[in-house]
Parts: structure tokens; sequence; C-alpha cells
């Protein structure tokens, strides 16, 4: 691959500080050669044609092509693009480094060529109204299932950070700005649905029965899959 540079370009050196925050730089390997992510993106920077988010968990691949399915269930995430040279699916591999009080990642991104794949993610993650709706139903099940725990009785630390994923509030990741608020809401709430899941998941809490415990886990997933699903409908895009 012949990486083009970055330049002055401020969308590109956007794009570099939203991906990379206080990591390493990251790298690129695999079917692409072995480059930096700067030159990745400079290499594709006015040629994507199509670009999604995905959020794969064991037993939901929804939307992810099979050739970077195993790779992206490990990661729990992938990214996918369209070019003028064809289709690439970009999965992470972070290795942490460092101490406690000096965290540090080194990020991989491994490329894949894929096949088309937009009909897929359609079919799978559905529309963007379609995403509103399943979170609306999703957020109702994440509040009584937090509810039913009462995790802000016996998790000292959960009360501060429930409270502030039910309020919401503006996200603090750096999209472009060509992002349609529509999406921004359905992508933040997603987001935050999924912060809720993490945090009702993490400890049974109280003294449940094996039914309550059953109940509980089955509305949880229910609300992941919602929200892992309208991450990929939030972040479609696609040149008219």
């Amino acid at each position: 691959m012949r990486a083009s540079r970055l330049g002055d370009d401020e969308g590109l050196a956007r794009l570099l500080r939203a991906v990379q925050r206080d990591d390493e730089p990251h790298v690129v390997s695999g079917a692409l050669g072995d480059v930096r992510l700067e030159d990745l993106a400079g290499a594709w920077a006015g040629d994507a044609r199509e670009v999604v988010a995905l959020a794969p968990v064991p037993g939901d691949v929804s939307g992810v092509p099979p050739e970077a399915a195993a790779r992206a269930t490990d990661a729990g995430e992938c990214a996918v693009v369209t070019t003028s040279a064809g289709a690439w699916a970009l999965v992470p591999e972070v290795t942490e480094f460092g101490s406690d009080l000096e965290p540090g990642h080194l990020v991989t991104w491994h490329v894949t060529p894929v096949g088309p794949w937009s009909m897929r993610v359609h079919g799978a993650v559905g529309t963007l109204g379609e995403a509103e709706r399943d979170l609306r139903t999703a957020l109702l099940l994440a509040t009584r299932a937090l509810d039913d725990l009462d995790v802000a009785r016996w998790r000292d630390d959960a009360a501060g950070a429930i409270a502030d994923l039910r309020a919401g509030g503006a996200p603090t990741w750096q999209l472009p700005a060509s992002v349609p608020p529509r999406a921004v809401q359905v992508l933040t709430q997603a987001v935050r649905l999924r912060a809720i899941v993490d945090l009702a998941t993490a400890d049974d809490g109280g003294a449940v029965n094996l039914w309550q415990a059953d109940q509980r886990s089955t509305a949880l997933r229910e609300v992941d899959r919602a929200s892992r699903h309208a991450v990929g409908a939030a972040t479609f895009w696609a040149a008219s």
C-alpha cells in the first residue's frame, strides 16, 4: 500500500486524536502491510465509500463480515470500510503496559479484506429509527433491572455512576461535526445503556433466587443486544 501523508488536514488530525487519545501511536497490520494508522487514514482520505462500527459478542456477530468475525468477537469491536480499492474490516488488538498509576496501551489494527457488507449490516442492525425504538424499550428494561438489583444500596461506587448514566449529558467524544444530531443521540444512548449493563452485571447484589437471576440476565442481554445494534445503526455512513 502506498500511504499518503496527513499534511495539514485538520479532519484527519481530529480523527487520529479521537481514536488514539493518550495511547502510543496506533499501527496497522495485515492485508495492507505494516504501517502507522496515520498513514492508512491519509491513504483513505476522501476515498471512503461506506463506513460502520460494530460491537459483536459471542453468539451475536450481527453484521460483521465472516472473514473477520472470530477476531472481532474476541476484541468486541470492529470497523468496516469500503474504498475504491475494496472493502476492509479493521479490528484492534490492545496490549497494556506500565503501571496502575501510569498505564499505557499499544494498539495494532488488524486489516482483513472482506466482501460487500452494507446489506448484511442493514439486515442485522436495522435503521436508525428502529434503533431509537429498541433503545426506548431497552432503557425501561435497564432501569427496572437496576431498581430490582438496588445496586446503589449494595455498591457504594455505583450510586453516582448510575445517576450520571440516567441523567445523560453531552458525549465527550471527538465526533465529526458532520454527524447528524439524531445519530449522535442514538449513539450516546447506546453507549450509556451498555455502561448500565456493565454496572448491573458486575455483581449479583443481594440474595436473589435462581429464577430472579435468570430473569434479570435475560433482560440485560436484550438491553445489551439493542445497544450494540444501535451502535451499528448510528455509525453507518454511505457516500451519497
